[in-house]
């Protein structure tokens, strides 16, 4: 934890759905202390006082720390080459303003996912910015694997289901799954009970079978549109299903790639407050192009599109605050862009002290300049 006390002064504060002007926040025991407009900051003390403008320029812009449910690595490293290979994919994704993520999984044996599931517990426990596992895998439609070896994948048996519990030790987030697999809504109940949040996603479901993935208990869309079927206006799919469904968070990679930005701004509209923008990044996010494995399989990376050798897409060489410019520049306001890197991924995973900066949550916070270049950013208590 960052100890210092901390003044920021002088910003637009974008949070909580809304922008204010010429704002100022206190830190203090990395919480938001205190908070105003105008010049009764002066009044505080503080260890450190951060004029925003100096920072970041005219304009300067304050928003809560982003949270990434879902990326597989940065900084050319892959979240299954282990512990230190995470950390370094923290970095990349921390100085573009991710301060908390949960790290995502690809499919494996269940062996190998238990054994990567164990150190991410173990790097959760020493480092606060891990949120936890998630399981992108191995519970997916052959159908639809994307850039997942069909290989590895399963159905999802209970046993199998337990023990991958049991390895995660309390720290497995969420888990992406086919809601069409034998023994599917039995594992949503069963991951549900153990506090996991699951996903639908690489899946072939129709919207009614999406619909019954919800009522079973799961709550989040992995990467909408994408290894689903699309949105057809006599075939809705489960895009259809989430977006008319309240409980559901539903995630967009807003990279310009994995979904036109004109889509973006229509999931927006039609789901307002339930986007989370994810990364789904790889390890060239942060890194050149060139050839790296996403788990088993070998992807390569031109232009910043990652692609396996046939063609499919791999997931992203994006950033958090790429995606906040591909959304605004999308026509999302961007108090409704920030809310989806912070707000709503924190609550679809039940931290509701994060991606706020509210008094008395926790002080995560990213100083971007008007254009929306991150400039600096703060991390709060642990």
């Amino acid at each position: 934890m960052d100890d210092v006390s901390r003044i920021i002064h002088s910003a637009r504060l974008i949070d909580a759905g809304t922008e204010t002007p010429d704002a100022w926040i206190r830190i203090e025991a990395g919480r938001v202390a205190a908070s105003g407009t105008g010049g009764s900051w002066r009044a505080l003390d503080a260890d450190e006082v951060v004029d925003a403008g100096t920072v970041a320029g005219a304009g300067a812009v304050l928003t809560p720390g982003f949270v990434d449910l879902h990326g597989h690595g940065g900084g050319g490293r892959a979240h299954e080459e282990g512990v230190e290979a995470i950390r370094i994919a923290r970095a990349t994704h921390l100085a573009h303003g991710t301060t908390r993520a949960v790290i995502s999984l690809v499919a494996g044996s269940p062996a190998d996912l238990a054994s990567r599931l164990g150190a991410i517990a173990d790097l959760a426990q020493a480092d606060a910015s891990v949120l936890g596992a998630h399981l992108e895998g191995p519970f997916l439609d052959p159908g639809h694997h994307g850039a997942h070896d069909p290989a590895l994948l399963l159905d999802p048996a209970p046993e199998t289901v337990a023990a991958l519990i049991e390895a995660a030790r309390g720290s497995l987030v969420q888990v992406t799954l086919a809601p069409e697999l034998p023994g599917a809504h039995e594992a949503i109940a069963q991951f549900a009970a153990a506090g996991v949040v699951v996903a639908v996603g690489h899946t072939g479901a129709d919207v009614e079978a999406t619909r019954r993935a919800f009522d079973a208990g799961a709550t989040v869309l992995t990467h909408a549109f994408n290894a689903m079927p699309g949105l057809h206006h006599r075939a809705p799919g489960p895009v259809g299903a989430a977006t008319g469904d309240p409980r559901v968070t539903i995630e967009v990679i807003a990279d310009g790639v994995h979904v036109h930005p004109d889509v973006v701004r229509m999931l927006f509209a039609v789901a307002p407050g339930r986007i989370a923008l994810i990364t789904d990044a790889m390890a060239a996010a942060g890194a050149a192009d060139g050839t790296y494995l996403l788990g088993s399989l070998p992807v390569t990376v031109e232009a910043g599109v990652a692609r396996l050798a046939e063609g499919t897409i791999a997931g992203s060489t994006l950033t958090q605050d790429a995606a906040l410019r591909t959304a605004v520049a999308a026509g999302v306001a961007l108090p409704e862009a920030v809310t989806a890197l912070t707000t709503t991924p924190a609550r679809a995973i039940g931290r509701p002290e994060l991606g706020s900066l509210a008094i008395g949550a926790v002080a995560d916070a990213v100083l971007l300049s008007a254009d929306l270049q991150v400039r600096r950013v703060f991390t709060g208590m642990v």
